[in-house]
Parts: structure tokens; sequence; C-alpha cells
């Protein structure tokens, strides 16, 4: 099977695929899956934008809205997890998973799908440290608060992740595992991006929810993005454990690493996006627990068995089958003859394919509840101010535009790293360990994909590119090519 990866997409869906395809005519090969890591975009009207938290004058229409209309259809099965660049009212439709358009899957908040018998998991959004251990209880029009806190990541979505007990083989994060610059050549990374060399030897740049994922699941590969440069490495679970072959990825512009291309093994095609029993059995047990308000999950009141969840969920996909349910559009898509803001808010709209989900987990459907219905009274700036001082305004973007790399020092404070201070006065236990080449502890389990594989490194091409470069790095054992 050959899986491309992408990093940040924002918006460029007509680059990529075009870039895949000049692949695919160049190699004489064909590519079965595209994965991105965030960023995605899924814009599909003028009102969507209203979600999307990017400065003004970068609020641009690009390419998606033409296949959520069906006037474009994505050339390969494309899975993508968010970021902190997301038409976040759309993706809060499908926090469970599901088609943002014809053949391209939204992996959820969190969640664990099946390419074939690839077992693809993600967790979507950046860590935040104040508002990790809070409910999801952004709801639309989102104000200047809200629309950041919506997509950072929550402890409920990373718990339920931890309790994934099979192999995992590839696993899709937007920022990267705190501690993972340890085990590739991060004085290289420093070097290209020298305002990360302060947080590096502090041991902050990263997510420590992602670093107590990659610790748990030790997935064979694990794809980032969010921080704009490419950088490998490799970690060692523990003496003669497992390897997983971590990988970040830039952004789609010219002359940029934001794409590449590996070669796994896997039975013979064709192969079909499935849902994944077990982790349908986790959503099943979880959901009575979904934390829709400021406070956090009670993690201990969870009644359902997850022996009983798991049958359930097999004897369901039993009678209907494993495909996820179909597209179906909820808003009007963009029409770039006629300027329409699809009119003004009028609530959050039930997907169909959620509440087909729900109906076959026999689960309520909670998405369009508000924070005052299901606990007291909400109060938006009362709710991100962190419960021990003034609301917190810094921005959390990773310049866009990379215009001047001097930017980050100025925006980096949320930006997914945080710094050790910032987490003590915040209220949060000491920070998760730092990952390293032989501080995981060793499990011997190993993922259905070897460990070899063929690499394409491919840099970004412009539209006055005629070709691209490809090279095979030797990406085994802790010896990193970084061509």
């Amino acid at each position: 099977m050959r899986i491309a990866i992408e990093g940040c997409m924002h918006g460029d869906l007509d680059k990529v695929y075009q870039t895949l395809k000049r692949i695919e005519s160049q190699n004489g090969t064909k590519i079965d899956l595209l994965l991105c890591c965030g960023d995605f975009q899924a814009v599909r009207n003028e009102r969507d934008m209203e979600s999307l938290n990017v400065p003004l004058k970068y609020r641009e229409m690009k390419s998606f809205w033409k296949y959520y209309s069906g006037r474009e259809i994505a050339p390969v099965p494309t899975i993508f997890i968010g970021g902190n660049h997301e038409a976040s009212n759309y993706l809060w439709e499908l926090y469970y998973g599901g088609y943002v358009a014809p053949n391209i899957y939204f992996l959820g908040f969190g969640g664990v799908i099946k390419f074939g018998n690839i077992r693809i998991g993600g967790l979507s959004g950046i860590y935040n440290a104040r508002s990790y251990r809070t409910g999801h209880h952004e709801r639309e029009p989102y104000n200047e608060s809200t629309i950041r806190s919506v997509y950072h990541v929550r402890e409920y979505d990373v718990l339920k992740l931890m309790q994934v007990e099979e192999p995992i083989d590839i696993f899709l994060s937007h920022d990267w595992p705190v501690g993972i610059t340890d085990c590739g050549n991060w004085k290289q990374l420093a070097r290209y991006k020298p305002h990360f060399e302060k947080e590096i030897q502090e041991k902050t740049l990263g997510s420590k929810a992602a670093a107590q994922l990659l610790e748990k699941l030790r997935p064979a590969y694990w794809f980032s993005a969010h921080l704009h440069c490419k950088f490998a490495a490799v970690v060692q679970h523990g003496e003669g454990g497992p390897l997983t072959k971590f990988l970040a990825l830039d952004k789609c512009l010219p002359r940029r690493k934001f794409l590449q291309v590996i070669e796994i093994e896997s039975e013979p095609g064709p192969y079909e996006i499935q849902y994944d029993v077990e982790w349908l059995a986790i959503t099943r047990k979880f959901n009575s627990i979904f934390p829709l308000t400021f406070k956090n999950a009670n993690f201990g009141a969870t009644q359902l068995e997850m022996e009983d969840c798991r049958q359930l969920v097999s004897s369901r996909l039993q009678e209907r089958g494993t495909k996820p349910f179909e597209f179906t559009p909820t808003a009007r898509p963009f029409d770039p003859t006629h300027s329409d803001p699809n009119g003004s808010f009028s609530g959050c709209p039930r997907n169909p394919q959620t509440e087909s989900l729900l109906q076959l987990l026999e689960l309520p459907y909670l998405l369009d509840s508000t924070p005052e219905s299901r606990e007291g009274r909400y109060s938006p700036i009362a709710a991100h101010s962190n419960q021990r001082g003034s609301l917190v305004h810094n921005s959390e973007d990773i310049p866009i535009d990379d215009v001047d790399e001097s930017e980050l020092e100025e925006e980096a404070d949320d930006a997914c790293t945080g710094s050790m201070q910032r987490a003590k006065k915040s209220g949060l236990p000491p920070p998760a360990p730092i990952l390293s080449k032989a501080s995981l502890g060793g499990r011997t389990t190993q993922a259905m994909v070897h460990v070899q594989c063929r690499v394409y490194d491919i840099s970004a091409m412009g539209e006055d590119d005629n070709k691209c470069v490809g090279q095979e790095p030797a990406w085994s054992s802790l010896d990193v090519n970084y061509g």
C-alpha cells in the first residue's frame, strides 16, 4: 500500500491532489491513500470562515468548497485530523468522525478507523494547558475566546484513545509529542528554526498529551505538522521493543517539504475506509460522561462494560457492514458568482452521519446541547479564564505565511508548547515523561506494519515546477537520513 502524508493543508486541496497525480505519473505508481495532519480548512462557504481562527487577511475560500459541492471529487481517499486553523463549526458536526465531502474523511476530535487492514488513529487540535481539563463547552457563534479554545485538545478525548489496546499502525497529531526532538537531529532543527532551541532545551516543545499517547500506543508510524518544517525521528520503546518512526512535515508551498509517500506491507486491495470495532466500543462506553460544559468529565462514572459494548458494536456492524455512513451536505456550498454569507447563524445543524452513527451505537445525540441546559449558566469569559486569573488573549498561531520567522517568538506562548512554569501556575500536575531513545518501557506487541518501508521524499511543487525529486532515506533503527 502506498500512502501519501501531507503536513498542513490550509485549504489547498487542488495543489496537493495535482502533486499526487504528478508523482503517480512520473513514478508509474498508484497512491492508495492521503493522510493530512491538520489545518485542513474544510470551509464550505463564507459563513464557515467566521469559525476559522486566522487573521482577516488570510480568510480565503481556497478549494475545499469544490469537493464539498461535488464539482470536484478527491482522486485519492483522504483522511485528516483537525489542527488550529479549521472551520470548527463544521468539524463539530462530525465530532465522532465522518465524511466532510465525498472520499474525504475526518477522523473526529479523536478516533481510530481502518483502511484495508491498516489501523489509523488520530487526535485533532493542539495542546493548551488551560483548556486541557475542561469540557467541550464552546458553541457557535464563537467569540474571541472560544474560537481558539474550540480546537484545544481535551483530556476526555485523550483518555478515550488511552483505552486502545489493539496495535495501531499509523497515528496522526497536529502538534508534536513533547520530547520527540530528543530522538532526532534536534541541532539541525534548531539551525532551521532557531526560535525553537530554548523550548527544545527546556523539553517544552510539543504536546504532553501526544507524548502520553505515543508512550501508550507505540504505533509503527507517527505523523505531525503544525511547526511548518520537516523533522524525522525514531523512538525505541524499551530495549528490544518496537520502533515508532516519527515524521513532521511542512505546509503546502513551493519548495517546501510538505509531502511524503511511503510504501507499507498490507493485504492486497482494493482498500476501503471502515469503522473500527474497538474504537466504536470505546466511544459507546465513554459517551455517558461526554463533558459538554466547562467542567471536565467524571472519569469514574462510566457504567457500561467494555466487553458488552464490543459485542453490541460487532453485532451491529455485522448487520449493516463496516463502511461509514455516506456523506450528506448540511450547508449550501460557496458560489463564486454570488457573494452570500449563507444567512445568519441559526444553530448547529445535526449532521445525518453523526445521527446515524449514534443510532447504531444506541447513544443519544448531545452535540447541540447548550452549556446552560447541561449544567448551570455559561459564561464564555469565565470559562476561558483558567479560573485563577484574567482572560488570556495571547495568539496561538504559528504564522501562516512564515514571512518572518521572528514572529514565532511573539506567538509561541500558546502554540502547543507552553513552559513548565505556566503549567505549574495553571494547577496542572508535573509534565508527562519526556521521550528519549531509552526512557520508554518495553511493550513487545508489534504493529501489523513492518518498520521497513520505501520512502519518496517530495518537496513542494509550485505552478512553475516541472518535476518532483525522489530520494530514499535509510529510515531504519535509530539512523535517520534527513535528505
